[in-house]
């Protein structure tokens, strides 16, 4: 994490194409090559950013009271990852600000950027499964599968269903449209117009949609 926050603060100060990965591994204290052992280009070294705060709003979900609904669980993860002050400090936000600036300007980044996003739903579709599967006295279970080798029976999660993977897609947009259309204004990240703010109002937007639950 720490090349990532050495890679965010010279994109931040510097700008993307004025930084270099030598650059970054030079603020971060190691060599080059160490830098290479880890990263394959300068745009993926803020990836671990990127997917701190997707994992910060994912797990919320998971930790969300077990008697809230979907819907109730995903304004509660909201509220704690992206009010200021309680998942980010209201100075990080202006880095996330920055951050998601140069992903919209730069098609290298903005890879790093969907990827993560990408990874988040596919999370977020196994949280939904399990609380849906919690809320109706279910476990979520697993197919076993002979090993090819040993013969042993091995466990695989059973497979989510696609109308959770739907479910997560949309609360994942919800979130990040939110996030992005902020960036692209200069409003606090506080307040009516803070990514909280907007991100709520998507998740009122698609009230009716059918999250999995009966």
């Amino acid at each position: 994490m720490e090349i990532a926050r050495a890679a965010a603060a010279l994109f931040v100060r510097q700008g993307l194409r004025a930084t270099r990965a030598e650059d970054i591994a030079q603020a971060a204290g190691i060599a080059p090559r160490t830098f290479y052992r880890y990263f394959a280009s300068k745009e993926e070294a803020v990836a671990p950013l990127y997917a701190a705060g997707a994992e910060r709003w994912t797990q919320a979900v998971r930790e969300a009271p077990p008697a809230l609904t979907v819907p109730e669980a995903l304004r509660h993860a909201v509220h704690q990852t992206l009010t200021p002050g309680l998942g980010v400090s209201v100075s990080s936000w202006e880095w996330v600000r920055t951050l998601i600036r140069l992903a919209d300007a730069s098609p290298a980044l903005r890879k790093v950027w969907a990827e993560v996003c990408q990874s988040s739903e596919r999370t977020l579709a196994e949280i939904l499964a399990e609380r849906l599967s919690v809320s109706r006295g279910q476990t979520v279970s697993a197919d076993p599968d002979p090993d090819p080798e040993s013969g042993d029976n091995v466990a695989h999660p059973a497979p989510i269903p696609l109308h959770l993977h739907f479910a997560a897609a949309v609360a994942g947009a919800a979130v990040r449209v939110a996030v992005e259309s902020w960036s692209t204004t200069t409003s606090p990240p506080t307040g009516p117009t803070g990514p909280a703010a907007l991100a709520l109002q998507n998740l009122e937007a698609v009230g009716e949609f059918e999250w999995g639950e009966e």
